[in-house]
């Protein structure tokens, strides 16, 4: 348990992180007045996550391995990382949905009619809901997560002197 500190810890911070980023998305208005910038001012939540991944890969590296980790390590790192992230998730998404923006999902339903991407309320209702964003967040913290850390690890590893 002890060597898994590091990822607990950065779990529960990339969780606040999440939640601090959907409370800025509310406060700018992208889930009332601006919900049409939404679907794409959301991705920059790319940048704070990749930057919180990068600092959980170097914190393994500088407090656990000693200044010295080889891919695998820090990919295995990585991938346990993304597992706990990702069984956060679903409680991240109900504080967000149910706390934070309980008005996103009735605003992007509404929309999405009106713009035609969905023909009814009920076909939007069946895509935008806690449950599928809930799986949507699971799969993604994982996806991301794996994919963020293979590509990290290439930079972060201990290069060996020939």
């Amino acid at each position: 348990m002890n060597s898994l500190k590091i990822e607990i810890k950065w779990a529960i911070i990339f969780s606040v992180v999440v939640l601090l980023w959907m409370v800025l998305e509310k406060l700018c208005g992208l889930h009332g007045k601006y919900i049409d910038y939404h679907l794409y001012l959301t991705n920059l939540f790319a940048i704070p996550a990749i930057a919180v991944m990068v600092m959980a890969l170097k914190d393994k590296k500088r407090s656990f391995y000693n200044q010295q980790i080889n891919y695998k390590q820090g990919l295995i790192s990585g991938i346990i990382l993304s597992v706990f992230i990702a069984l956060l998730s679903p409680l991240t998404q109900w504080i967000t949905s149910f706390i934070i923006t309980p008005e996103y999902f009735p605003n992007v339903i509404k929309r999405s009619v009106e713009l035609g991407y969905y023909k009814t309320t009920v076909e939007a209702q069946a895509n935008f809901n806690y449950q599928n964003y809930a799986v949507q967040g699971v799969i993604g913290a994982l996806v991301m997560g794996i994919i963020t850390t293979a590509i990290a690890m290439i930079f972060l590893r201990t290069k060996q002197i020939k």
